[in-house]
């Protein structure tokens, strides 16, 4: 009986299956090279009369991850055309054969998706507490007082990070006043 644990170096490339699923990390180096030219394209394309407030400017971080993205992908690429492979789960507690806890992740989508209908009616602060409570609940914690609380306290730090210090406008909503 043949596992998929540690197949011999000779029998890794031989047959149809097998050699096809030796290779299947090229198609990550395709979904990482694609992103890189996405985010370049978007950095290079983007305009920054608006927001230019010294010699660096807001292209910079971009223009960096996209051309670490397609050196990363032409690496790993590389990599696996010379017959490498990514190591198994083993310095994990993780059991392949258990199947997806389903509950979580849609509890976590829907965190997610109330962030995005929210944030333009009530606001990042409180858009984003929704989320980071939503995150905590969804992931196993029940501490009905301080979970909210922390979310609220890291949303709001979050916005007055980004809003005052970094000078990038998020949508207060009806905190705007207050804060």
């Amino acid at each position: 009986m043949a596992t998929l644990e540690s197949p011999e170096p000779s029998k890794r490339r031989e047959g149809g299956a097998t050699g096809w699923r030796s290779r299947a990390e090229l198609g990550i180096c395709v979904l990482l090279f694609a992103l890189g030219v996405l985010v370049l394209t978007d950095a290079l394309t983007m305009p920054t009369d608006f927001t230019q407030r010294g010699p660096i400017g807001p292209k910079a971080m971009p223009v960096v991850v996209g051309s670490l993205l397609l050196l990363v992908s032409v690496l790993l690429a590389r990599d696996v055309l010379r017959g490498g492979r990514g190591a198994a789960e083993a310095g994990e507690d993780v059991d392949l054969r258990t199947p997806t806890d389903w509950r979580t992740v849609l509890l976590l989508a829907g965190a997610f998706l109330a962030n995005a209908a929210l944030i333009d009616l009530v606001g990042f602060p409180i858009s984003s507490a929704v989320l980071f409570w939503g995150a905590c609940y969804a992931l196993g914690s029940r501490n009905l007082v301080r979970d909210p609380l922390v979310a609220a306290v890291v949303a709001v730090l979050t916005w007055v990070l980004f809003n005052e210090l970094l000078g990038v406008p998020l949508p207060g909503g009806p905190l705007m006043e207050v804060l």
